[in-house]
């Protein structure tokens, strides 16, 4: 996947929700959530700068960076605008506080609903996480739970809830499962998408706010495209076609 040099403009930023405390983003496939060995530009310095020209702020802005997402995902990415914000989510994600929502287009034969339990080890040097026998050194146990929203001949929608948060999580256990994310050639689809994307974006967070204390819930518009719009209205399980 060729990535060099590709930059995201403060115009392409796609915000969901700002206050004082937070920021989130839809984030475009192919972004990057923080720097990496590419060399572009990551998304945090991109919502950085349009901190810094919105508010006419001086000096550094602050920006915490509070969980990934794969570059070729899809979706909602939720920033720290104060240090309290970050120290409050870290804590919440770790006690499994905030309930994430996926969308996954994928090939096989899911079931109506299922719980996916795996233990999952990490490849350094590939970057993939492999299904492996419990008690494997080095491995984590991960869960998630899946609902089919809609169903065509050549692939199916699924809703995906992930339990853990564990590295490719969702598409290392959909792939073990024998349900291959549409474009996700690493985990197993025959070839990739056109734009290197792959067909898994991060649809909806809910929490409580770490500051305010209020509820929350944000929701990130699936991409442009046939495949997606295909599924723009899910409880009526439209038929898909590529």
């Amino acid at each position: 996947m060729k990535t060099t040099n590709r930059t995201t403009e403060v115009s392409d930023l796609q915000v969901i929700y700002e206050d004082n405390h937070l920021i989130a983003i839809n984030k475009r496939p192919g972004d990057i959530v923080q720097g990496d060995k590419t060399g572009d530009e990551p998304l945090g310095e991109v919502v950085k700068r349009y901190l810094k020209d919105k508010y006419s702020k001086p000096g550094q802005v602050f920006l915490g960076v509070i969980h990934r997402l794969d570059r070729p995902v899809s979706g909602l990415v939720i920033f720290a605008r104060t240090s309290k914000a970050l120290t409050r989510m870290n804590a919440m994600f770790q006690k499994r506080e905030i309930q994430k929502t996926y969308w996954a287009i994928v090939s096989g034969e899911p079931l109506r609903s299922a719980v996916l339990n795996d233990y999952l080890k990490k490849n350094e040097s590939q970057n993939k996480s492999y299904s492996v026998p419990e008690g494997t050194k080095g491995a984590k146990p991960a869960e998630l739970n899946y609902s089919l929203k809609g169903k065509g001949d050549r692939y199916a929608f699924l809703e995906v809830k992930p339990v853990t948060g564990r590295h490719h999580q969702i598409r290392a256990q959909l792939s073990t499962a024998d349900l291959i994310i549409k474009g996700d050639v690493k985990y197993g689809a025959r070839r990739p998408e056109k734009d290197a994307s792959i067909c898994l974006h991060s649809r909806m967070a809910a929490f409580i706010h770490p500051v305010s204390k209020e509820k929350m819930e944000f929701v990130a518009e699936a991409p442009n495209g046939n495949i997606w719009q295909a599924f723009s209205n899910i409880e009526q399980a439209p038929s898909l076609k590529d």
